[in-house]
């Protein structure tokens, strides 16, 4: 279908090395969560700024909550990355993913006065990498590359 559209093979191939990219960064990080029988959500949860910092201090507060939270937020960051990786629900994985990134960006906005007792990687105003793999992910999402290379193509053909 892509290739129909006028897509080169190497740009059919990029476009799929940045889902899998992507997938492989929420996979690692599902798994180091995982494998940590210490970790929870709750520091970065009571870290939160902006306008829903209170929603999120709530939900940290609630210790039922919070281990729900923290169970999808492992749990969706495997099944995310491993959809992403392999091309498999992959329209599913690409919007779940987006949203979990919607969260952690309105959860630390980088915005002028916001101050996080969580180091980042550098000075961010507006845009920083959560943003960033948001957007690549709408870029995913919008040249759908499982069509072509993935386990959907398989699951989904209708040929």
């Amino acid at each position: 279908m892509m290739k129909e559209q006028g897509f080169s093979g190497c740009q059919l191939w990029a476009l799929m090395v940045l889902r899998v990219a992507i997938g492989w960064h929420f996979l690692y990080e599902g798994i180091t969560k995982l494998l940590n029988p210490d970790w929870s959500s709750l520091g970065y949860l009571m870290d939160s700024g902006g306008i829903l910092r209170g929603m999120f201090h709530a939900m940290a507060g609630n210790p039922a909550v919070l281990n729900v939270l923290d169970f999808l937020n492992v749990w969706g960051l495997l099944l995310i990355g491993l959809g992403l990786i392999l091309g498999l629900f992959t329209r599913i994985a690409t919007i779940a993913g987006m949203v979990l990134l919607a969260f952690y960006y309105l959860s630390h906005p980088p915005v002028i006065g916001m101050v996080y007792a969580i180091p980042s990687e550098g000075n961010y105003l507006w845009v920083n990498k959560n943003l960033i793999e948001l957007l690549a992910l709408w870029v995913v999402l919008m040249f759908p590359t499982w069509k072509q290379i993935g386990l959907d193509r398989f699951l989904f053909n209708k040929k």
